[in-house]
């Protein structure tokens, strides 16, 4: 994975680090930039060697949200009209449907945008110098991103609405005890942190296991009643639980030694995947 103008990227031990690289914008968004955060996720999901992803941001900032360089004009979609599509959602939409797990290392301020981005990320580790600001309402627009989906899952309403109706900035710590991020550290320690979590999860679990498992927990956050997780569980257990993956889980376990387990994300999913009906974009 090379070539980017917007993005560096680094795989090492199954572990893809993906850093946004727009620092003298403060990384903030722009078509180019999603259309190669679209490319590296497609890539990172066909590559079996990327067992976990992690998004972080170069220089002082994760990412400003929106580049407003065009001045009042930035957020002037009237001739697309309804067929507007928002460059955060289309992201957003992209990391919910990823079959491995991302980690977000916020290594500084997270704004609009740049925080909404962070939302369908699995994990979010924060920098003591991060800030954090879903500003929408002090732009004079609306949550996006599809912001005003995930975040109310992620914090509850109460706060997310809190966090959205003054729009103001908060800290790292404000973050840490509202539930958005997992924890908070030294600007030095967060990056290895958060590959010490990678690692872990590529090290130690199956790859097919992983993505079953991040989609199961997805799609449920909106079923009505847990039969349909009881359903759909009973289902994969029944098609994974006598295959490879499972023996070498059980095998490795009572030989007390690392896994090593067969399955491939590109070649393992089982037949009924996927089991929910893709959702078309309608104006």
């Amino acid at each position: 994975m090379s070539g980017y103008e917007t993005l560096l990227t680094a795989l090492d031990a199954g572990v893809l680090t993906v850093t946004l690289d727009r620092p003298g914008r403060l990384n903030a968004i722009t078509p180019d930039l999603v259309r190669e955060l679209l490319a590296v996720l497609d890539a990172a999901d066909a590559d079996d060697e990327v067992r976990a992803i992690i998004v972080t941001g170069a220089g002082r900032a994760f990412c400003a949200g929106a580049d407003l360089g065009a001045g009042s004009g930035a957020f002037d979609h009237r001739e697309a009209g309804a067929e507007h599509r928002d460059l955060g959602g289309l992201v957003a939409l992209r990391l919910y449907a990823s079959t491995k797990p991302v980690i977000a290392a916020v290594n500084g301020p997270a704004v609009g945008a740049g925080a909404g981005l962070t939302l369908p990320m699995d994990i979010r580790l924060a920098s003591t110098t991060a800030r954090f600001g879903f500003v929408y309402a002090r732009r004079g627009i609306v949550p996006e991103s599809a912001a005003a989906w995930f975040l109310p899952r992620a914090v509850g309403m109460q706060r997310a609405m809190e966090w959205v109706a003054t729009g103001r900035i908060f800290d790292a710590a404000e973050a840490l005890a509202g539930g958005l991020v997992r924890s908070v550290h030294e600007p030095d320690e967060l990056l290895p942190a958060a590959i010490g979590i990678a690692r872990e999860i590529a090290a130690n679990t199956a790859p097919v296991s992983v993505a079953l498992s991040r989609q199961l927990m997805w799609r449920m956050l909106g079923e009505a009643h847990p039969m349909a997780a009881h359903r759909l569980d009973s289902r994969l257990m029944g098609e994974l639980g006598g295959g490879p993956d499972a023996a070498e889980g059980i095998e490795s376990f009572l030989a007390k030694r690392p896994p090593a387990f067969p399955g491939r994300v590109s070649t393992g999913l089982p037949p009924g995947w996927p089991w929910w009906p893709e959702e078309a974009f309608r104006p």
